[in-house]
């Protein structure tokens, strides 16, 4: 089973009030049906949602829609429960909101006046035409997908009551309504009540974010490491310059000593070097007094090469 089918079956398994269920049925038959003059055919892959569609029609509207179960092979076998209602049409469309006066229409305000009837209607919605990737195969992605701009726009306004930031991108000759923030997919689920979806989707999210930043730190890590190899081997380099014109005498006795251990330890960074002259040497030194030291070597090296 996809990430998406546990999510909508989840979704499904949780409508239990049918009679609250309208805003839901609106945006299920709007998104997932064929709508003739005398007829209206849902087709759905999961049997839960079926029967929640099922069950919501026949409580709602008192009518019995007709089910067929097909048995699909592309690529892979699969059923497909289509139900059809040939009977209340004109009343039935009217009353989910979706037409009017003959014409598709947006819900209008008053179909959906509460927080609750929103939700409702965005959960149809994802069952209708939404899906969302599983977090352990791919990247964070939710994406609803429908005719018109007019339609993009209304169901981000929704979204938008609940604080919810989408993204709207034409595809073909349809409009993709998405989401790619983690944290945004994650606000999603909790308001579809997805409860064991988000606990999966939390898990993954967090495992990988932990993944990263040890990648992050790992990164870093080597980057330093890399930046300590090259500033000893520039050092190096001036030390052998200094022998090379004789002017190693020019230092002090303490110079010196610092530079016979960054040949022996050419590869630690200032502190290292430090902790290590400091314990064989019982003479204090600092990070920044090694900085320092180098600093005077560098000091004299340009010297000599701009006489």
């Amino acid at each position: 089973m996809t990430f998406t089918m546990q999510v909508k079956e989840e979704i499904s398994n949780s409508l239990k009030d049918y009679l609250e269920l309208l805003p839901f049925l609106s945006a299920f038959v709007k998104y997932s049906s064929t709508i003739k003059k005398d007829s209206i055919v849902l087709t759905m892959e999961n049997a839960h949602v079926a029967r929640v569609v099922y069950k919501t029609f026949k409580v709602i509207f008192g009518i019995n829609p007709k089910i067929n179960v097909r048995i699909q092979k592309r690529f892979k076998s699969k059923q497909i429960y289509m139900l059809t209602i040939n009977e209340k049409v004109d009343f039935i469309l009217k009353k989910l909101n979706i037409i009017k006066d003959g014409e598709f229409i947006l819900p209008e305000v008053y179909f959906l006046s509460t927080d609750e009837d929103i939700i409702n209607y965005l959960k149809g919605l994802f069952l209708a035409c939404g899906s969302i990737n599983d977090p352990k195969r791919s990247g964070y992605h939710a994406e609803y997908v429908v005719p018109t701009i007019e339609e993009a726009n209304f169901i981000k306004k929704l979204f938008k009551n609940f604080r919810i930031e989408t993204k709207t991108l034409k595809r073909s000759n349809k409009y993709m309504i998405y989401i790619k923030q983690a944290e945004v997919i994650s606000d999603m689920l909790k308001l579809f009540k997805a409860t064991n979806s988000l606990f999966y989707f939390e898990d993954i999210r967090i495992y990988r974010d932990h993944k990263n930043m040890v990648n992050r730190l790992n990164n870093v890590d080597l980057a330093n490491q890399e930046k300590v190899i090259r500033t000893g081997l520039t050092q190096l380099d001036d030390i052998n310059y200094l022998k090379e014109h004789d002017l190693i005498d020019l230092l002090d006795d303490r110079i010196k000593e610092v530079i016979e251990y960054r040949i022996k330890y050419p590869e630690t960074s200032y502190q290292e070097l430090a902790d290590i002259v400091t314990m064989e040497t019982n003479k204090k030194i600092s990070k920044s007094g090694i900085n320092h030291y180098f600093r005077k070597i560098k000091e004299l090296v340009n010297k000599h090469k701009n006489k």
